[in-house]
């Protein structure tokens, strides 16, 4: 059975580039327009690993790991942040929230998936 992967961005043709990239690689994706979205669709039917956005409506990047870390279904999957930013402070929060991983914008395919199939096993 293929393995589900989250994706949590507030931009439309950032989602469809990670879905288009993981599909094609066999994954099921969910796409959440943000972190609060992607807390509810999470809570609801936790996925094996969550890509997001750091700068988002309702819930960023930082405060969506924290409540998914707090699930007992989101404590040890992948979380890999996919963002802009490339601050080591930013980054050390990331880190410090349960972050597993960060990946900057603009991305490759083949960067995404490496990271993916790392992550996964």
């Amino acid at each position: 059975m293929a393995k589900t992967i989250m994706t949590a961005d507030d931009s439309a043709s950032i989602r469809q580039l990670v879905r288009m990239a993981l599909t094609e690689a066999g994954y099921q994706v969910v796409e959440a327009v943000d972190g609060l979205d992607a807390f509810n669709k999470f809570a609801a039917a936790p996925a094996n690993m969550l890509i997001t956005d750091l700068n988002m409506p309702n819930l960023n990047g930082i405060e969506l790991i924290q409540k998914v870390r707090g699930l007992p279904s989101g404590k040890f999957i992948p979380i890999v942040l996919l963002t802009t930013e490339s601050d080591g402070t930013k980054k050390e929060a990331g880190k410090l929230a349960g972050a597993s991983g960060w990946i900057v914008k603009p991305f490759n395919k083949d960067q995404l998936l490496a990271v993916v199939k790392k992550l996964l096993g």
